[in-house]
C-alpha cells in the first residue's frame, strides 16, 4: 500500500492547532488538495453516502482516498453537496480522539482515514496513521473487534449485517 495516495479537502473550519488532517499533512502522510483535484476515480468518505466502504472496494484505493475536512456543526451543510468520486460512507465506529471520546458517528479526519485504511486491508498503515496522535491507541482499544469483523467482511452488505448486530442498541 502507498499512503501516498491519501488527500485531504480542508474547508478551515476547525482550529488548526486541533485539526489531523492538517497534522497528517504536516507529517507528510496526506496532501492537501482542492475540490477540483478531487478526481472522479477516487474513493471519496461521505459520512451521508448510502454506499458503506468494505474490503470490495479495495481497488478503488489505488485512485486515492480523500476525507473532506470540515466542522462536525457544519457537516450537514457540507456533505449536501455532491462530491466527485465514490462517495462511500464508513460503518459505524466510537471515536477515540479527546473531543468526540466514545461517540459514534463523530470520528475526526484521521481516524476516518485510518479506518477504511483497516478495512481496505492496510492494518499496517492504519495503525501508523494514528500513531501520530497520543489518543491513537484508544481508538483502536475502542474499535478493535468491530474493525476485525468489518475487514472481514466481503462487501458492504455483510457489513451492514455487523452495524446492525452490534449498534442496534445505540440506533
Amino acid at each position: 500500500m502507498n499512503i501516498s495516495n491519501l488527500f485531504v479537502y480542508h474547508l478551515n473550519q476547525d482550529d488548526p492547532k486541533k485539526c489531523t488532517a492538517l497534522k497528517l499533512v504536516r507529517f507528510g502522510l496526506v496532501k492537501k488538495i482542492d475540490f477540483r483535484h478531487i478526481r472522479r476515480t477516487s474513493l471519496v468518505l461521505n459520512p451521508l453516502s448510502t454506499d458503506i466502504l468494505s474490503k470490495s472496494d479495495a481497488n478503488i484505493l489505488k485512485f486515492g482516498l480523500v476525507v473532506i475536512d470540515c466542522s462536525w456543526k457544519k457537516g450537514l451543510n457540507v456533505f449536501k453537496k455532491t462530491f466527485p468520486g465514490k462517495n462511500k460512507r464508513l460503518p459505524i465506529l466510537q471515536a477515540g480522539n479527546p473531543i468526540n471520546y466514545s461517540k459514534i458517528f463523530t470520528l475526526s479526519s484521521a481516524e476516518a482515514i485510518a479506518a477504511s485504511l483497516f478495512i481496505l486491508g492496510h492494518r499496517k498503515e492504519s495503525e501508523f496513521i494514528l500513531s501520530k496522535f497520543k489518543w491513537g491507541n484508544t481508538f483502536f482499544q475502542l474499535n478493535t473487534q468491530i474493525l476485525d469483523a468489518y475487514s472481514r467482511a466481503r462487501d458492504s452488505d455483510e457489513i451492514a449485517k455487523i452495524e446492525k448486530e452490534h449498534y442496534e442498541k445505540f440506533l
